[in-house]
This record gives structure tokens, sequence and C-alpha cells, in this order.
């Protein structure tokens, strides 16, 4: 007959701990409080919309079910298109700010004078105002009066883009301008350069390593993961844009300018100027899942090429 292990008795709280857990319960319910009030409860309430007819100024919201995803998927004749503009963004810009930042990093990793200042100055445009960056933007992007068509008149180009008034180069002009916060991600891979350790690099000198197989061979694999960490928040980052198609686009073009017709714009005309909340929560979560997809994607199929101290470590 088995014998069964002895279990001590469980000891409750005394006052003392009492007290300390009652302390730490009220120093966390500010974060608590704010965490359910403006996280929690927007998400319930947005997934709840989603399956229901909610128009803005006539509550209550009246359930539905999947009538706002089956009118999405048959007659929203915008919903593919907007999702379209995206991804063609995300192709055309995600790629060379990873590679520019990258760029970047290396070129402010050298150890020369002034380069605190340097990092400073590039750093710089990732803090400033999407709007005012937008607005500034849009001047260089003058096809008449802009900086940009200046520059390629003078170098010879005899009609250069209309870019924002062009089907063809609006896109572009916003993949453009993206690369103006690629200082921020420079930051970022700059400290992940910092932290690959001299004697590597001394060690491969000694060996007979050229600079491009140092950089291939040890640079590239200790900085995978500042780069998939970039590639999943540039991806993320892809699907949120705005600022830059609500004011490019203009108001008097939301309903016609179909190239700068961003997802999310797509969700704030349909849940803001047209008043269908409900509709909107839904465009909402279905970002949310196609989002979801290709993290999972990314993350399953890059795995194996990221390589982690730990995993060294394990290996020895």
């Amino acid at each position: 007959m088995a014998v069964a292990a002895h279990r001590p008795a469980r000891r409750g709280l005394t006052a003392q701990e009492r007290r300390e857990a009652l302390a730490a319960y009220l120093f966390l319910s500010p974060w608590l409080i704010g965490f359910i009030a403006f996280l929690v409860v927007p998400i319930a309430m947005s997934l709840y919309a989603a399956f229901c007819d909610w128009v803005l100024i006539k509550p209550p919201p009246r359930w539905i079910g999947l009538e706002n995803f089956r009118y999405m998927f048959s007659q929203d004749r915008y919903f593919l298109w907007s999702l379209g503009v995206t991804l063609r963004y995300m192709l055309m810009s995600l790629v060379p700010s990873l590679v520019l930042g990258l760029l970047l990093a290396l070129l402010l990793n050298q150890r020369l004078p002034g380069m605190n200042l340097f990092r400073t100055v590039f750093y710089v445009p990732a803090v400033v105002s999407g709007v005012a960056v937008t607005l500034l933007w849009m001047n260089l992007l003058n096809p008449e009066l802009g900086a940009i068509n200046q520059v390629l008149r003078a170098l010879g180009v005899q009609n250069p883009p209309n870019w924002l008034n062009s089907s063809t180069w609006a896109l572009p002009a916003v993949a453009l301008m993206s690369l103006w916060g690629v200082g921020g991600g420079a930051i970022l891979y700059l400290a992940g350069l910092q932290n690959i350790p001299e004697q590597l690099y001394e060690a491969a000198e000694i060996d007979g390593a050229s600079r491009w197989q140092r950089f291939w061979r040890i640079t590239l694999p200790l900085l995978s993961p500042t780069i998939f960490f970039m590639l999943i928040t540039g991806l993320i980052g892809s699907f949120q844009v705005f600022t830059p198609a609500y004011i490019m686009g203009g108001a008097s073009r939301w309903g016609t300018s179909r190239h700068l017709r961003f997802y999310v714009l797509h969700l704030y005309l349909k849940g803001f100027q047209e008043g269908k909340l409900g509709y909107a929560s839904a465009l909402a979560w279905v970002l949310v899942i196609i989002s979801a997809i290709l993290v999972t994607i990314i993350y399953t199929t890059t795995e194996q090429y990221v390589y982690y101290e730990e995993q060294g470590k394990e290996r020895s």
C-alpha cells in the first residue's frame, strides 16, 4: 500500500505580510485601474461591436452576428484595395529602412571625434511630430516648387514625378518619407553593435579574416536578434500608417484618392466619417488577425536564422 507523501500544512499570512500585500496592491492599483479601463474594457467593447450594427449617433448597438464580416468581404470595394495599398507600402518601406538603418549604425559606430553629435542629429527626426514631418515632406514633394523636383531638374530630369498627385508616385512618396525616421532604428542597431565583444573581431583579424568576413560571420549573426526585432516592429508599424495618408490625401479627396487609402485610414473613415462603429471594429479585428498571422509566420520561419547568446552557451 502506497504511503501518501507528507505535505506540510499551509501557513496563513501574518498580520505584517497582509499589510505588505495590501500596500503592494495599493501601489499597483493605479496601473491596474488604467490597464482595465483603457485597455481591457475597450478591447472587449470593440470585439462585441464587431458583431453589432452600431451607428455613431444611434445607440445602442444591435447584434447582427457575422454580417459585418460578410459585407466586408463581399461588398466593401475599398477593403481589399486598402489592404493592398498597405501591403505594397510595407514592401516599399520595410526593407530599405532595415538596410539603411543598419548601414547608418555601422557608420555611427566608428570611433571618430564628434560622433556623439552625429548620433544625436540622426536620431532627432525620429522624435519629431508626425504631422510636422508630413507637412514638411508635402512641401519637399511639391511638383513645382519642391526641393526634390528642383534637384531632379538640376540633374537633367525633364519631367520629374508629380508625386502626391500621381497614382503611380504617391505611394512611393510616402515610402520615401518613412525613411526620414531611419535614425531611430539606427540607434537600436548601434546598441546591438556595441554589445558585440571586441575580442571576437580581434581573434578573427588575427586569423586573417577580411572586413567583409568579419561582418558576415560575426556582426550579422550577433546582430540578428536586433534585426528580427526591427523587422517585427516595422511590420506592425506598416499596418498602422495613418497620419501621412490622412494629411497627404486631403479631406476633399478622401472619397476619390484611392492610391493613398491605407487600411487604417479606411477604418477611420468608416468609423468616424460614415459613423459605422460596428463595421470599423470588425475591420480593426481583421487587421489584428492578419498582423498576428504574418508575425507568427515570420517568427516560425526566421527563428533558425536568429542567434541568441544563450543558445551558444547551451551548445558549448
